[in-house]
């Protein structure tokens, strides 16, 4: 295709310096500083590689380009020094050892795609909200080494709409009544809420994440990326047309149940001529601030919400007025925009709209697409390869960080391969996780088939990849068995009912109906048998018994607690269960003492209260490390507590009064003790009091989110003494041989 090979490296600004690579040598093997070089070199592909051992100690890693040779790099130390970084575990790179092995045959690779995508828009928000310049550090030495070449850039962007809207008369009331606190962000910039219903986002919030989004953006280029910036979408202030009378504005649909105040957020028709003119003050103030280091622009102006009008000509003309607009402020600008839209609000893109809202941009070429939910839901196929605009396969999995383990390994290894083969305008495989949270084996598997034009034999993969991950000499068989048995099961789901990763039952506002088996992309379904995950653990746990050292490695201990949270999470189904069938069977009109013993209602919280306990051993488990993240960016107490309360309420209610209830929920130790286990108290002590044909579900609920709006505003509270995990382990196992046994 050198046709689209031209036209994607004009949108391209990407640095050809090998610098980048020697800082992540000198930052994660400092050791090594000196035993690699890396050269540009011509070799075919879009992004190729080629690593040589040539026996003095050095190992030359060359490539295409910055993002090839990144690659090169990772195979050598992955696959040959058995080391890498990971999420939360962090960098085990320098356990590289101090002679690096020397390879029998050169390295050498391609990648199948131009691209390799990373981030959600909304992973800003739930995952990288309250990150500093440490976290984000790691996270671009993890995506340079996986070869990704084209991320999503949105922190900091409420610096350039500040100063696009203070250019055109709002004042500063206007605009920061307007914003939203920083858990919620990724919705105001796609125009699904605006404001906050917990305070007003600080002056200076503004200012440090600007400043970050500066280093951010610098470190990509540095290490061969393409950041796709922000544009100007079209969405204002409602009291933009004061000061503009007469702009065509429009106000945008209601979403999710929350209130007029925070949402139908107005929107200014493209048509309008202000559009362009903020187009092009929002893009001359970005590339001012970052430099001339992209062409690629993200740009969502219908995600969940529908536009005015249905009409297709309306919607054609959207596109070509937004794309106009962009082209006038950038005269190499690619539009990128998610393709959920399609997926989410199904009911109103039919084909013909899909089909009149796309062909607005007539240069297909200018127009990249993210079929954000491909191993699930595939749109491409439905809309013919998006009508020509090209696109990118993604593995979106994850929605809002759940937590439980799941995969898809069959159809994030086959479906890809099986598309490129099928679609001429597909450019890239991507990520999409609404959260980066664990399975982190399932986004690496995605990335790695980008290199590969067969699907990858997966049993080999896991293999590999358990290697590497545990970085260490003595790996126990039992090991690479407990991670076998996931491979086989939670991680070959093939069940697409349950189309994402799984909530656990006790995550959920407790009742007695809409728990258990709940499907669809946010389902609570087991797709295994339990007994796998129980007989993973045991395996996994057994490991150290053979080699002691991984008590420990910091991978072990990660994925130990992952599992045991998985299997409590598993267990706590049928114990529920057995709650409701005793209940059920109740005959007194007066309570429900008869057949509900007090031993069955006590069980449930003394679970809650293990998993807390396990939970609690490791710091990547915790709440009080994603609010004590938050609460350290505050200058003041008034910050302190607005930042608290951000963090809080997006993983609790999600809004004022539960609109999206329990939506990005976290096994975390302290949110199971202090909102989990008291929410399951409440619920158990009102059936202990209240028979069937007495339940009254909105009693019940008012007194629940009455416990609920109250916990928004508290502290973390006094942690108990947190132990080490074996010791934690060892009196668990002890305690509940029904769930470990």
């Amino acid at each position: 295709m050198p046709l689209l090979s031209t036209v994607l490296l004009a949108a391209t600004a990407v640095c050809q310096s090998t610098q980048g690579l020697s800082g992540l040598i000198e930052r994660r093997i400092p050791a090594h500083v000196d035993s690699f070089q890396f050269h540009l070199a011509n070799l075919s592909g879009h992004d190729a590689y080629r690593v040589s051992t040539p026996g003095n100690g050095t190992v030359i890693v060359e490539g295409n380009s910055i993002s090839g040779m990144s690659q090169g790099l990772h195979r050598y130390l992955s696959d040959i020094v058995h080391v890498d970084i990971y999420w939360y575990i962090g960098s085990r790179l320098h356990l590289a050892p101090a002679v690096l092995p020397n390879i029998s045959a050169p390295l050498t690779g391609s990648s199948l795609v131009p691209y390799r995508y990373h981030f959600n828009t909304v992973t800003f928000s739930y995952t990288t909200a309250f990150w500093t310049w440490e976290e984000w550090e790691d996270q671009l030495d993890w995506m340079a080494l996986r070869g990704i070449n084209l991320p999503l850039a949105w922190v900091g962007v409420e610096k350039i709409i500040y100063e696009v809207f203070q250019d055109i008369g709002l004042d500063e009331a206007d605009i920061l009544s307007y914003l939203s606190g920083p858990a919620f962000q990724a919705w105001n910039r796609l125009g699904n809420i605006q404001g906050s219903w917990d305070g007003q986002l600080p002056t200076t919030w503004i200012d440090a994440q600007f400043s970050l989004q500066k280093q951010i953006v610098s470190r990509m280029v540095e290490l061969g990326m393409t950041p796709i910036l922000p544009a100007f979408t079209g969405f204002v202030p409602r009291s933009f047309s004061s000061v503009i009378p007469g702009a065509n504005v429009v106000n945008g649909s209601q979403w999710s149940g929350f209130p007029t105040e925070y949402t139908n957020v107005s929107f200014l028709e493209p048509s309008d001529s202000h559009f362009s003119e903020i187009q092009k003050s929002f893009i001359t103030k970005q590339q001012a601030a970052y430099g001339n280091v992209s062409h690629i622009y993200t740009l969502d102006q219908f995600n969940e919400n529908d536009p005015a009008s249905g009409d297709e000509a309306y919607l054609r003309n959207i596109t070509a007025d937004t794309w106009q607009g962009l082209k006038s402020a950038d005269s190499d600008a690619i539009w990128m925009m998610q393709g959920w839209l399609f997926y989410s609000n199904s009911a109103f893109w039919t084909d013909a709209r899909i089909s009149a809202y796309l062909s607005g941009v007539t240069v297909d070429t200018d127009m990249i697409i993210l079929d954000l939910f491909s191993e699930s839901e595939p749109q491409w196929q439905r809309t013919n390869s998006y009508y020509g605009k090209l696109w990118i396969w993604c593995q979106l999995h994850d929605y809002g960080g759940n937590m439980g383990i799941y995969g898809q390994i069959l159809n994030v290894t086959e479906n890809p391969v099986a598309a490129l083969a099928n679609s001429s305008s597909l450019v890239g495989f991507g990520l999409t996780m609404e959260g980066q949270e664990g399975n982190e084996v399932m986004y690496d598997l995605l990335l790695d088939q980008a290199w590969s034009e067969e699907p990858i034999d997966t049993e080999v993969y896991f293999h590999d990849w358990v290697t590497a991950r545990y970085a260490s000499n003595a790996i126990p068989e039992s090991l690479y068995h407990a991670w076998e048995l996931l491979r086989e099961s939670a991680y070959n789901n093939t069940d697409l009912t349950s189309a994402a990763v799984s909530k656990s039952i006790y995550e959920l506002q407790p009742g007695t109906t809409d728990l258990v088996n709940v499907t669809g992309h946010h389902p609570t379904t087991v797709n295994y048998d339990p007994a796998i995950m129980v007989q993973a653990w045991r395996s996994a746990y057994s490991a150290a018994e053979t080699e002691p050292s991984l008590w420990h490695n910091p991978a072990y201990q990660y994925d130990l607690v992952d599992f045991t949270r998985q299997v409590v999470a598993n267990a706590f189904i049928p114990l529920y269960n057995t709650v409701l069938d005793e209940w059920n069977s109740t005959t007194s009109d007066l309570n429900s003492s008869a057949r509900l013993t007090n031993s069955s209602v006590s069980t449930l919280p003394a679970l809650l209260s293990v998993v807390n306990k396990v939970l609690s051993t490791n710091e990547h488990f915790r709440l009080s490390t994603w609010t004590s993240s938050a609460r350290s960016l505050a200058l003041n107490s008034s910050q302190e507590g607005f930042y608290n309360y951000n963090a809080r309420n997006q993983i609790t209610l999600w809004g004022p009064t539960g609109q999206i209830h329990d939506y990005a929920s976290k096994q975390w130790s302290g949110l199971v003790e202090t909102f989990y286990k008291p929410r399951w108290e409440i619920f158990l002590n009102y059936l202990l009091d209240t028979s069937p044909r007495a339940y009254n579900p909105t009693a019940l609920d008012d007194e629940l989110l009455q416990f609920e709006l109250a916990w928004q505003w508290e502290a973390d509270g006094e942690q108990e003494e947190r132990r080490d995990l074996w010791t934690v382990l060892a009196e668990v196992v002890e305690e509940w041989p029904s769930v470990f046994g």
